[in-house]
């Protein structure tokens, strides 16, 4: 047996128990972050207040470590409400970061409906050895195991979350602050798109969305659209240029339809929700990052029963897996994943 193999568990289970027997020093409490001006105005982040300011310094001296943190909101279903995540560092003695600093890129991973943080994290940590080697792994927890995404149980300000996290992990001294990714599967990819389409936090690179391409709340045919506070998707946005996006999406998938059009089962303010087609999906998004070119009608290439559309040199990128339908994010190999994650961006000529 390799040893190797079982260290973040042991480490991560010790650390997890520490964690809920200590007290708050133990977690970044991040306040809640002011309520959006107007729904037609695009969402951003607040302005840290002085304490904030100085906590921003102290950690740049500080070292980000394995355990379970925290960030504190308020909105229609909660007061004061502490939300979990998980963070996974890499074992120093066993391993060196990417650069010179010593710092580690940050993956962030959010859970499908239903799911939660901590299985995600042990199936995750699972079947992705050599990226717990390699990054600093984050397992955020959506409210009532949903995301707000249209018309999900949770109502919270899921944006204002995860940007929060992104903040405050990217003052440590052990952390890479411009190289963040973040992954979702189903629900979870749901807000990945709506992150891409609405943060304007330099931190993040890389989106990977597992079975949930764009829905039509989020691009009605025209413009890509901000949630706003009661979940209208009134507002045009305009998504941050220069971001690497991929999407993975099963041909048989029964819950979000490849071809686009309306799922069978989930809910929408109007009826079911309406899923733009995969392929569409990845060129709008393709065009919103420079490319100039036509939609491809056919793959860049193919592997058993996988077929790739690639734009811009691969940094909009989506993987069709035929004869396969909700569980096809399993499909895309760890080694497919980290060549994606690792590429250095395409310059697109202006």
């Amino acid at each position: 047996m390799n040893r190797l193999r079982y260290i973040p568990f042991i480490t991560w289970f010790s650390l997890l128990a520490l964690a809920n027997a200590q007290n708050s020093n133990e977690s970044l409490t991040a306040q809640q972050q002011p309520s959006r001006l107007s729904e037609n105005l695009r969402s951003t982040v607040a302005e840290p207040t002085p304490e904030e300011r100085s906590a921003s310094i102290e950690n740049n001296q500080k070292t980000l470590t394995s355990g379970k943190y925290f960030v504190t909101q308020s909105w229609s279903q909660e007061k004061k409400y502490r939300r979990p995540y998980y963070v996974n560092v890499p074992e120093s003695q066993n391993l060196e970061s990417p650069d010179k600093h010593k710092r580690f890129p940050v993956f962030i991973f959010l859970h499908g409906n239903g799911g939660n943080a901590m299985s995600a994290m042990q199936g995750f940590m699972r079947r992705h050895e050599r990226m717990v080697m390699h990054y600093i792994l984050v397992f955020a927890q959506g409210y009532r195991e949903s995301w707000n995404i249209v018309s999900e149980r949770s109502k919270a300000d899921d944006l204002g979350f995860i940007e929060s996290i992104v903040q405050r992990l990217a003052t440590f001294k052990n952390v890479a602050p411009d190289d963040f990714s973040i992954m979702g599967n189903s629900n979870g990819a749901a807000l990945v798109n709506q992150i891409a389409i609405e943060t304007s936090l330099p931190h993040i690179r890389n989106y990977i969305t597992g079975v949930s391409q764009l829905n039509a709340w989020q691009y009605d045919g025209k413009h890509f659209k901000a949630k706003g506070d009661q979940n209208q998707y009134h507002a045009v946005a305009t998504p941050m240029k220069g971001k690497r996006l991929m999407n993975i999406s099963g041909t048989e998938d029964k819950l979000v339809p490849y071809h686009g059009g309306p799922s069978k089962f989930i809910p929408a303010n109007d009826g079911k929700l309406k899923f733009v087609a995969a392929e569409e999906s990845i060129y709008l998004w393709a065009r919103e990052m420079g490319y100039m070119g036509e939609k491809k009608t056919h793959p860049s290439s193919k592997t058993d029963r996988l077929e790739i559309f690639s734009y811009l040199n691969g940094d909009v990128v989506h993987y069709k897996v035929n004869q396969e339908g909700h569980g096809a994010t399993r499909t895309v190999t760890e080694d497919q994943l980290m060549r994606f994650l690792k590429t250095e961006k395409t310059v697109v000529p202006q």
